[in-house]
C-alpha cells in the first residue's frame, strides 16, 4: 500500500536513512495509551510517498509486555539493526525500554536485551542509542515524571553486545532546568502538583564535534522540541539548555537525519493530538 506522509498517523517518528531508502518508524497512535501488540515501518524514496505499514514486530504469546508500545528507534551497530523501544504491562503499569534485534531494517525484530535496560523500579521511556567518541555504547532515556514530578533525562552504559546494563544510571538534567521556556503541566491524578515533562531524547553530533541532545517538553504553545548541550562533548558532561526550543508549535519527540542530498532534516510528530498526529519533515542548518 502506498501512503502519503500526511496519511501516516504515528507519534514519535524516527527515520533510518540506509542504502538510498528512508525507513520510518513510530508509535501507533491508535494503541498508544492502552493495550498494544506491535510496531510498523514505512519505506520511501522521497519522504513523501511511503510503502506500508509493514509490521516489523508482533507480540508473541511469551512476550511479557502488552501495553504502551512506544517510540521505536532503529540504529545500525556492528552490522545489525537494533530497536530501542518502550514497553509496559497492564498488570504492573511500570514502563521501561528494552532492545530488540534484526538483520534487516524491516525486521522481524526479536528481543535481544536481557529484559529492560532501564531500572526495573523506575517508570522510564524513550530510550535512544548513543556511542561515545571512544566507542562505548550508552542508552539515554527519560525517567518519567510520574515517579518524580520533575522529569529527568538519564543515561546508562551498556555492554558491548547491547544485552545488558554495564553501569548505574546517572542524570544528565531535569526538565525544570530549562527555565527560559519550559512550562509545567497539571494532571487530574495529581491535583495541585506542578509537573515537568522530559520526552524523546536524541543525541546529535554537530560538524564541529559538539554534542547536542534533543528532547521534548511543554512550552507556551504546547509540546515543543528542545535542545541541550554538553560541555565536554560527551554524555558525561555538564548540560546547558538552549535559550529557546527548535520547534514551539505543539509538535515534538523528534530526531535528525541526513537526506540523500546531504541536507540535515528534522522529523517530529505534529500536532500533539492523539489520532491526528503525523510525521513532518523540516530542513535544518548543518548544526543545532
Amino acid at each position: 500500500m502506498i501512503m502519503k506522509t500526511s496519511d501516516i498517523v504515528i507519534r514519535d517518528p524516527f527515520v533510518l536513512a540506509e542504502e538510498g531508502k528512508y525507513y520510518l518508524y513510530g508509535t501507533r497512535s491508535l494503541t498508544c495509551w492502552g493495550e498494544a501488540d506491535g510496531f510498523d515501518a514505512y519505506v520511501s524514496d522521497d519522504l513523501e510517498n511511503w510503502e506500508g505499514p509493514i509490521e516489523i514486530f508482533h507480540k508473541t504469546d511469551d512476550f511479557p509486555y502488552d501495553k504502551n508500545y512506544w517510540a521505536p528507534e532503529v540504529h545500525k551497530y556492528k552490522g545489525a539493526y537494533y530497536m530501542f523501544a518502550t514497553f509496559n504491562t497492564v498488570a504492573k503499569d511500570m514502563k521501561g525500554t528494552m532492545i530488540l534485534k534484526s538483520e534487516s531494517p524491516l525486521g522481524p525484530f526479536k528481543p535481544h536485551s536481557e529484559g529492560k535496560i532501564t531500572p526495573e523500579e523506575w517508570n522510564c521511556l524513550d530510550g535512544t542509542f548513543y556511542l561515545s567518541p571512544d566507542g562505548v555504547p550508552y542508552m539515554i532515556f527519560s525517567h518519567e515524571w510520574v515517579d518524580i514530578f520533575d522529569g529527568e533525562i538519564c543515561a546508562r552504559k551498556l555492554s558491548e553486545d547491547l544485552k545488558r546494563p554495564a553501569g548505574e544510571p546517572f542524570t544528565l538534567f531535569k526538565a525544570s532546568e530549562a527555565t527560559g521556556w519550559v512550562r509545567s503541566i497539571t494532571h487530574r491524578r495529581y491535583p495541585g502538583k506542578e509537573i515537568y515533562v522530559t520526552d524523546g531524547p536524541f543525541a546529535f553530533r554537530n560538524p564541529d564535534g559538539s554534542l547536542a541532545l534533543m528532547w521534548s517538553s511543554f512550552g507556551d504553545h504546547g509540546y515543543v522540541e528542545a535542545v541541550a548541550y554538553s560541555d565536554n562533548n560527551d554524555v558525561t558532561g555538564k548540560w546547558t539548555q538552549g535559550e529557546k526550543p527548535l520547534y514551539t508549535e505543539n509538535g515534538g519527540h523528534g530526531m535528525l537525519f541526513n537526506k540523500k542530498d546531504g541536507k540535515l532534516c528534522l522529523t517530529l510528530h505534529y500536532p500533539n493530538e492523539n489520532y491526528h498526529e503525523h510525521p513532518v519533515f523540516i530542513e535544518m542548518p548543518d548544526r543545532i
